[in-house]
């Protein structure tokens, strides 16, 4: 009698579970196609947000370090300092150079105003030359004049003749030292422009100089929140090198859902998105389509697929599709890049 009431107890139990599991599937179902005649969806989506890496520009070895893993930072915040001895060389010899060049230049206004000063000189002599031999050409045609009327002798007109040629002469080497020294000038200008020039390439890498110091001293571009730390002090960095990653919180975080190429059919820009987070099961997030990718994920991987290979299975592929938030920046500033997220387009 015992085991026939126990052996009902069980089958009424059984049956009552089996009638709430079958009303629990059936009400499962109803949800299930109201949804998907609500809603279009994937899980196959993610929060996304630029993350920027920090470069070195000049390489040497890292002196200190002020950052650590998952830190936040604010815009101007040092981050790294790079030994800058070797840099402070450079620019030392760089100004040295630079100084150089000017001393030459002013060597050479000197030598400049003393050409002028010959020159002056020069061409103060020729016009006493030029009045000389005026006066002489003046004597030697009275000379010549009484030599034909037979007043004087041939040898005093051959004496004049004489002294006026060397006037000429003189007038003669006075005009090629003024060209001599015309030329000289003109060579001292040109030098002058060379020098100019050179003093304007010292400046310039005396300048480049002055940046590489400053470069030596790494500061965050905006504010936002470091990744792991991959370097130590003491490490040698080349320029370029990536020291670390910043993700930027003046801008806004999105999320990357990859519907299936079926799905995307009515999809339309500013349709209403709901979005749902792993990370926060109990809270409900709201946004829009903002844009669409021109390609399937597949044509941005590294060898796109060839159906023209013999191989061809038709695979369903995946459009990739940027929605953006809608909610107060508060509320998402919570979020991190990489969180996987469940995505509902309303129809």
């Amino acid at each position: 009698m015992k085991n026939n009431n126990t052996d009902r107890i069980i089958i009424a139990t059984t049956k009552w579970v089996g009638i709430i599991i079958l009303i629990a599937l059936f009400f499962w179902g109803i949800l299930y196609f109201y949804q998907t005649q609500k809603y279009e969806e994937t899980n196959d989506a993610q929060v996304d947000a630029y993350l920027s890496p920090i470069n070195a520009k000049v390489g040497g070895y890292i002196e200190k370090i002020y950052f650590r893993d998952n830190q936040q930072v604010s815009k101007g915040d040092t981050l790294v300092l790079i030994e800058k001895d070797e840099y402070l060389i450079q620019k030392n010899t760089a100004f040295s150079e630079l100084l150089s060049s000017q001393a030459k230049l002013g060597i050479l206004f000197a030598n400049e105003e003393s050409q002028k000063r010959n020159i002056e000189v020069i061409e103060a002599k020729m016009a006493g030359t030029k009045a000389k031999l005026q006066q002489q050409e003046l004597e030697y045609e009275r000379y010549r004049n009484l030599f034909k009327e037979e007043a004087t002798t041939k040898q005093k007109l051959e004496n004049v003749y004489t002294t006026m040629m060397i006037n000429k002469s003189d007038l003669n080497e006075n005009q090629a030292l003024l060209k001599a020294s015309e030329a000289k000038l003109n060579d001292i200008n040109a030098e002058r422009n060379a020098i100019l020039a050179e003093i304007k390439i010292k400046k310039t890498l005396l300048d480049r100089e002055n940046l590489d110091i400053k470069y030596t001293v790494i500061t965050a571009p905006y504010s936002g929140k470091l990744g792991k730390k991959t370097i130590q002090e003491g490490q040698l960095i080349q320029p370029g090198q990536t020291l670390a990653f910043l993700t930027n919180e003046s801008t806004e975080k999105w999320i990357i859902a990859n519907f299936k190429e079926t799905q995307i059919g009515k999809f339309e820009t500013g349709q209403k998105v709901k979005i749902q987070l792993d990370a926060f099961p109990d809270e409900e997030f709201s946004g829009s389509i903002e844009s669409f990718s021109p390609t399937t994920g597949s044509r941005y991987s590294l060898l796109p697929p060839d159906n023209a290979t013999g191989n061809f299975v038709k695979v369903i592929q995946r459009i990739p599709v940027r929605v953006k938030f809608t909610d107060t920046k508060e509320k998402i500033s919570k979020l991190s890049a990489g969180m996987n997220a469940h995505v509902y387009i309303i129809k």
